[in-house]
């Protein structure tokens, strides 16, 4: 068996893989493993309630969506115990339920559990050569894909990167050339609205610009394109907004009220001070009229974390064709695997977990290990 990309959904597949008696090929296209969650803050959730879940992605595969609501619980455990510590026993939001990880912690319990993995490596192009072996695409989707983004989701503007820089959808085009079809969701992404100036991997959490709830959002040219009651509790909605705008850019003006709130414990006037210099903005030297009362504006960027829509799956994460048919020897976990979250928001690093064991299961069975 090979796994492309060591991620955690490719992480994952190799550890379940080898735990049921394969010996996989984990192979990275990058020069580490732990792919974009090992930048994240490491909670991996599922919604209280699976009606919640489809009320919030309403556009997703309801199949896939149960599987991983259903399955999320006892891969947790699992984690555990490989050993991946943890950090907090709850998500902080009433809405969800979960566990948060030290990324760096679960990457090396992972790699560990996988026999290792060999780096700078294209997993797809090896796997080329060898069709008779079964093949999990687990390369992080296309967000790092200049060209891709530009096709399916953002033709005006580029985005910023907030993910690691290696997924630039080779998963999906392996997929798409052996016949594999697309899933919904394919203009979608998950991302961040971001300071416009200078950050780095370690800031792509805490720099997030995670207050548009309690914001007035306008773009450069004046126009309040969304209402701060429009933004969803999770503020990705905000990020696929602004990628719209002119420039994907926008400001976020607040007045004394939103600069009291608070988010995860931090109050927002410290969110904005943390911003670099240049994204924050006087409301005199606005490019248009501010309105009463606003005291400060931070200049904002459209950043995108992983894309949406991807390659489609079944319920055992084998790749189908248009007609629902398995593609021989294929299949794909993690962000790789499209439509899971079209039309809302989930937890990325879940489905990556939950899939990845569900396509070590398949393959491993295609295998006869």
């Amino acid at each position: 068996m090979i796994v492309a990309g060591a991620g955690l959904a490719g992480l994952v597949a190799a550890a379940r893989a080898r735990e049921l008696g394969a010996n996989p090929r984990l192979l990275e296209r990058g020069s580490r493993v732990g792919g974009s969650m090992v930048l994240s803050s490491g909670v991996i959730w599922r919604h209280r309630r699976f009606e919640d879940f489809r009320r919030e992605c309403p556009g997703g595969d309801e199949v896939l969506q149960r599987l991983i609501w259903e399955r999320l619980d006892e891969a947790l455990g699992w984690l555990r115990g490989l050993g991946a510590p943890v950090v907090w026993e709850e998500t902080g939001n009433p809405l969800t339920v979960g566990l948060r990880f030290e990324p760096r912690g679960l990457t090396l319990a992972l790699l560990g559990a996988a026999g290792g993995a060999e780096l700078n490596v294209d997993g797809c192009a090896i796997a080329a050569g060898e069709p008779d072996v079964p093949l999990v695409l687990a390369t992080g989707g296309f967000a790092a894909s200049a060209d891709l983004v530009a096709q399916f989701i953002c033709p005006a503007a580029p985005l910023r990167l907030r993910g690691n820089p290696w997924s630039i959808g080779a998963g999906l085009v392996f997929a798409r050339e052996r016949g594999g079809a697309v899933s919904e969701g394919l203009d979608e992404f998950y991302g961040r609205a971001m300071p416009d100036g200078p950050w780095g991997e370690a800031e792509f959490v805490s720099a997030s610009a995670l207050f548009g709830r309690f914001a007035r959002i306008f773009d450069e040219d004046g126009v309040e394109f969304m209402r701060a009651d429009e933004v969803w509790w999770s503020e990705a909605n905000l990020a696929q907004a602004i990628a719209k705008r002119p420039g994907a850019r926008a400001f976020l003006l607040l007045d004394p009220a939103g600069l009291a709130e608070r988010v995860r414990d931090v109050a927002v006037a410290e969110m904005v001070a943390a911003a670099p210099a240049e994204a924050r903005v006087a409301p005199d030297a606005l490019p248009f009229a501010a309105p009463p009362g606003t005291v400060v504006a931070v200049r904002v960027v459209s950043a995108i974390t992983h894309t949406v829509g991807g390659i489609r799956i079944d319920s055992g994460a084998r790749v189908v064709d248009a007609m629902g048919v398995p593609v021989r020897n294929l299949f794909a976990a993690g962000v790789d695997a499209g439509g899971v979250a079209a039309g809302g928001y989930a937890s990325g690093l879940a489905q990556a977990l939950v899939l990845g064991r569900v396509a070590a299961e398949s393959a491993c069975s295609v295998a006869g290990a």
